[in-house]
């Protein structure tokens, strides 16, 4: 079998596997559903935290005892839909698209609570290092990957009603939360709509300014243009000497440091700017981070590092981004294709279950930790696997 027909025939188990339950799952940040969980809590937000921490952490899944409900995961319909499209692209099922329909038809039934334009968040509460999430709560990360699906199907059929969907976010991705740090040539925004929230997570200015410069592709509206550039620009700015991010600034305010997904969503997010406006200033910043994310989160065989300083836990969402960043800088660099194929190899031998299709969650350095997550593994390795096949459909 060679490699193509191994994605093949992996993207058509894990998309079954996710039909069959309806798209519904467990979710890494889910504890604080458990109605044990949250009455022990308090409403205190450090008991909220160990909660968190202790659920996702665990060498099983222990959910289903805290009586944790399975549920839509918004970001992860998204990226579902993406899947479908670009099997729809690579194969021509109209079916594909069909299925893309629904879900995205379901996201716009589904927006998150807030009064001024679509946006979306995660249907259930979460308690972060840096702040409390109560469920519905709209955050920019999840409306960037509801907007890429939206804009993907719109790019795809030209049904108005898909970009509309995306346009009316600008207002919460531009305006509406806390802008915390903004001059003539650069911007940073907040995760969620708070006031009361200074923390600076670097991936999300990114991935806004990423989308709003996708957006204003059929708008041209210079405003938009220069809200792009500032937000990118930001970003960049930040970029170690050596190419790496950290996952906050300043860094000291959060314990990660150079992860693999969110290096992985932030040089996207720069090839994503130029790629839509033109715009080749920070091209140098791009590949610099490009080869900082592949030599220093990545082993040569594929398997993906946790971050810079920790191979375990070996986690598949960083597979699926791996495959995503590079087979976009493999459109100029076609040695990064050859990356893009060991880290999908890696992950349908080592991470896949051979008969029922899903994704493990994560690798320890002792064992495999034997659950899947419907978002976190299953969505996004469906994504990383369609691109790869549309991919190889138009080489």
């Amino acid at each position: 079998m060679d490699t193509r027909q191994k994605v093949e025939q992996s993207l058509e188990a894990v998309l079954q596997y996710a039909r069959q339950n309806d798209y519904k799952g467990y979710n890494k940040y889910d504890a604080l559903e458990s109605p044990i969980l949250h009455a022990l809590s308090l409403k205190v937000p450090f008991l909220r935290l160990l909660y968190s921490q202790l659920v996702m952490r665990f060498p099983v899944n222990i959910r289903p005892w805290l009586l944790v409900p399975k549920s839509r995961n918004p970001k992860g319909i998204a990226l579902f839909a993406m899947a479908y499209m670009n099997r729809y692209q690579a194969l021509g099922r109209k079916e594909d698209l069909e299925e893309a329909r629904v879900l995205l038809d379901w996201l716009i039934d589904h927006p998150a609570n807030y009064p001024d334009g679509l946006c979306w968040g995660y249907q259930h509460k979460w308690q972060d290092v840096g702040f409390y999430a109560p469920a519905h709560m709209p955050n920019r990360v999840v409306t960037y990957f509801v907007d890429m699906a939206m804009l993907d199907f719109y790019d795809l059929t030209g049904e108005t009603r898909y970009f509309e969907a995306a346009r009316e976010s600008l207002h919460f991705l531009l305006k509406a939360p806390k802008v915390l740090y903004e001059d003539e040539q650069m911007k940073c925004l907040s995760y969620v709509p708070s006031e009361k929230i200074n923390w600076i997570v670097m991936d999300v200015s990114a991935l806004t300014g990423a989308i709003v410069a996708r957006i204003n592709t059929k708008l041209q509206d210079p405003e938009l243009a220069r809200e792009a550039y500032k937000l990118i620009h930001f970003v960049v700015d930040k970029q170690t000497h050596y190419g790496a991010w950290y996952y906050t600034h300043p860094p000291k305010d959060h314990p990660r440091k150079h992860d693999n997904y969110h290096t992985g969503y932030i040089v996207d997010a720069i090839h994503d700017y130029m790629k839509y406006t033109g715009d080749r200033q920070f091209e140098a910043a791009y590949w610099k981070g490009v080869k900082y994310y592949a030599e220093n989160l990545f082993f040569s065989d594929g398997a993906p590092r946790w971050a810079n300083d920790a191979t375990y836990p070996m986690d598949v969402h960083g597979s699926a981004q791996g495959i995503i960043s590079f087979l976009k800088a493999g459109k100029k660099d076609p040695a990064y294709v050859g990356l893009t194929e060991k880290i999908a190899l890696w992950a349908i031998d080592h991470m896949q279950h051979p008969r029922k299709g899903y994704f493990y969650y994560q690798k320890t350095r002792f064992f495999r930790k034997p659950f899947t997550l419907m978002r976190w593994s299953n969505a996004w390795m469906a994504r990383g696997l369609s691109e790869l096949l549309k991919f190889y459909a138009r080489s």
